[in-house]
């Protein structure tokens, strides 16, 4: 076989090849879109509009009431959908020449039987004249409506100021109850103490000793001269503030007593502790009434309504239940075997929080309460217990305290000794606070284990890890100019 022989072809020519195919392949030339069209233009922008609104219809020529009823003669025939009237791209000089001749024209999405001064028959029909190119008016921003925010606006609140630090306790305070008569306080510490201090003055009236642990809850009686406490040592007391010794105790908790609270309405002392149960007793028989069982871990925080439900309990196990306390004598019993409920069972179990629920609070005036967690702070109404909302902001630590008065003030205490001031109504946090310690403690010793508003709402009193009491109150010299509500309402409202 002959081979074909290959034309000699000089270097020059070579490299020239070699630099046309990388020219090709490379060149940036290719990355450059090509110069715009006027014509394609108009014509990809008709198209999409023809698309894209299948009711639009050029008007410019028509008279206003031949527009209307030609809208509303469209309108019956499609049902009940709105009907868009435009003008054409075609008729974008004619439209310019007309000056503020109606662009666009909304159809009546519900019919009423009195027609209106424009034509229609429905009161939310709306002509929107504008004028300007064409361009513009085919945009979709110009059919967009801009939607006011349906978030409630906060209510303006003073910000609140530290007045006054009372010391006293040898170790960390943590717990308070305010005397029904608002003349005293009372914290428990972990010194094991119980003292008494003027509300006005902040002087010490009165040391009880007794519990040989960390007081942990506290509560005072508005019906008789009685102050309860509980405390680690597993050990519930019922002090008589005549006499100032214990005449009671309450034995039944197999480990410390995290929390208490007194029923507003009948002689029923509730409890809750690390033995996952909430506990309630009469308080003058010592009687065990009900062991309400039913969280898998630590209950923390309780409080009591004189209507179901009349306990609510949060717990470490992240829930939060609500019980039926109907109780009395056989009757009633075999009654309740026959109905929904029965005395000391769960109500409701609500699985919102991620994390354990340390605090809860109830508006001393609306059927709602608040309950706080690390993952969020969360609003329920009652007695149904259905979810509101999140309050708009994260403190991002552990709450160990809240409270909330009458002028929907609610106040947060973390573990890092931030004190956060939220609005009740719309959940904005309007102040973020942060306590100081006392000469020569740590820093990490800036926590907020109990707080508590007085029986007016107008101070607040804070139980904090220093060993110090501190006691609050709204700033007198504020105004709304000078500490202005930047309230920003969230753009999407968040339901889980």
């Amino acid at each position: 076989m002959e081979v074909e022989s290959v034309e000699p072809q000089s270097l020059k020519k070579l490299s020239f090849k070699s630099l046309k195919r990388g020219l090709d392949l490379f060149s940036p030339i290719h990355g450059q879109l090509a110069p715009p069209d006027a014509d394609s233009k108009k014509i990809r922008i008709s198209h999409k509009v023809s698309v894209e609104y299948a009711g639009i219809k050029g008007t410019a020529n028509q008279p206003a009431r031949q527009v209307n009823s030609a809208a509303q003669d469209r309108s019956q025939q499609a049902g009940s959908s709105n009907v868009l009237a435009l003008p054409g791209p075609r008729d974008s000089k004619d439209f310019q020449k007309g000056g503020s001749q109606n662009a666009l024209v909304v159809g009546p999405s519900m019919p009423s039987t009195a027609p209106n001064d424009t034509g229609f028959q429905s009161k939310s029909t709306a002509i929107i004249s504008a004028s300007g190119s064409s361009e513009r008016n085919l945009s979709t921003s110009a059919l967009m409506e801009r939607m006011p925010s349906k978030w409630p606006r906060p209510v303006w609140h003073a910000p609140w100021k530290n007045y006054r630090v009372i010391s006293g306790h040898l170790g960390w305070v943590r717990s308070i109850a305010i005397d029904p008569s608002n003349t005293w306080f009372c914290t428990g510490s972990a010194d094991r103490t119980i003292k008494i201090w003027d509300l006005a003055s902040g002087v010490l009236k009165l040391t009880l000793t007794g519990h040989i642990e960390q007081i942990r809850g506290l509560a005072v009686s508005n019906r008789h001269t009685y102050m309860f406490s509980a405390g680690d040592d597993k050990q519930v007391k019922c002090w008589d503030l005549e006499q100032n010794k214990v005449i009671r105790s309450y034995h039944g908790h197999l480990s410390g007593v995290y929390c208490l609270a007194l029923h507003p309405t009948i002689d029923v002392l509730l409890t809750g502790g690390r033995d996952s149960v909430c506990r309630v007793w009469d308080i003058r028989s010592k009687m065990q009434i009900h062991a309400l069982s039913g969280h898998d871990n630590t209950v923390c925080s309780v409080f009591t309504r004189p209507t179901d439900p009349q306990v609510v309990t949060g717990s470490h196990d992240t829930t939060i239940k609500m019980w039926d306390l109907r109780y009395g004598n056989l009757r009633d019993y075999m009654h309740s075997l026959t109905c929904d409920f029965h005395p000391g069972k769960t109500m409701l179990t609500l699985t919102n929080h991620k994390k354990s629920v340390r605090a809860m609070a109830q508006h001393p005036k609306e059927q709602s309460f608040a309950s706080a967690s690390a993952d969020n702070i969360k609003k329920f109404s009652l007695p149904k217990g259905e979810f509101f909302h999140n309050m708009l902001s994260q403190q991002k630590t552990i709450i160990n305290a809240m409270a909330v008065n009458e002028e929907g003030v609610m106040v947060t205490g973390g573990d890092n000794g931030s004190m956060w001031f939220w609005d009740w109504k719309s959940g904005h946090n309007f102040q973020q606070a942060q306590t100081i310690v006392q000469p020569g403690s740590l820093d990490s010793e800036a926590g907020i284990y109990a707080c508590t508003y007085d029986i007016t709402g107008s101070r607040l009193i804070t139980c904090e890890a220093d060993k110090t009491i501190k006691m609050w109150k709204e700033d007198e010299s504020a105004t709304p100019e000078t500490h202005p509500l930047n309230f920003r309402p969230p753009k999407d409202i968040r339901r889980f």
